[in-house]
């Protein structure tokens, strides 16, 4: 691909983002985001030939970014990391969805709408949830708590801090406040 050809790609994955963590995942078509980025229909196909192609690498690059972030703002790696610090930082990126743009998380609206989602975006989604327990449950593992803990308490923890932070991320969306977000109080390593 050239780098204008490249370039298009992003800002169509960019504009699908906006638009499904505001409408979902059929709250937009392939016109609006032709006439969103300036290019005809027949362009959108050539990147991405069907909806759930789009859909599916929309959410892969999520969750790639999302990993990233977390890695980029994880506290040391060693045993002397805590594990309130490491669900802190989770905590605040999803947080940032919130108070960035107003949005949901991407993978959070699409689980949402799974049931009638194209299997490619869903199979997307779940990796989505797997790979973000999957990091926090091995983040988790070189804290002191988690030494301490079973794989099992680990895994448990780790699903409920998604299960926690989604729902919050729900609440706070729907009555526009930020402030239902940041009243988070339960603890996911409690048993």
């Amino acid at each position: 691909m050239t780098k204008s050809s490249t370039q298009t790609e992003e800002r169509l994955l960019d504009l699908a983002e906006s638009l499904i963590r505001k409408n979902g995942y059929n709250g937009f078509s392939f016109r609006e985001l032709a006439a969103g980025i300036g290019v005809k229909s027949s362009s959108v196909h050539y990147y991405f030939p069907t909806k759930a192609d789009l859909g599916a690498k929309v959410a892969r690059r999520y969750t790639d970014r999302f990993l990233i972030a977390l890695e980029e703002a994880a506290p040391s790696k060693g045993p002397a990391a805590s594990a309130d610090d490491i669900l802190t930082q989770l905590r605040l990126l999803f947080r940032k969805a919130l108070t960035e743009d107003g949005k949901m998380c991407l993978c959070g609206v699409l689980a949402a709408e799974a049931s009638g989602l194209p299997e490619e975006v869903t199979l997307e989604t779940r990796s989505f949830f797997s790979r973000l327990a999957q990091w926090l449950e091995n983040a988790l593992a070189r804290t002191r708590w988690g030494m301490g803990a079973s794989a099992e308490e680990r895994h448990k923890a780790a699903l409920k801090a998604l299960a926690l932070f989604e729902g919050a991320l729900l609440v706070a969306r729907v009555h526009e406040s930020t402030e239902l977000f940041d009243l988070i109080e339960a603890d996911p390593l409690e048993a």
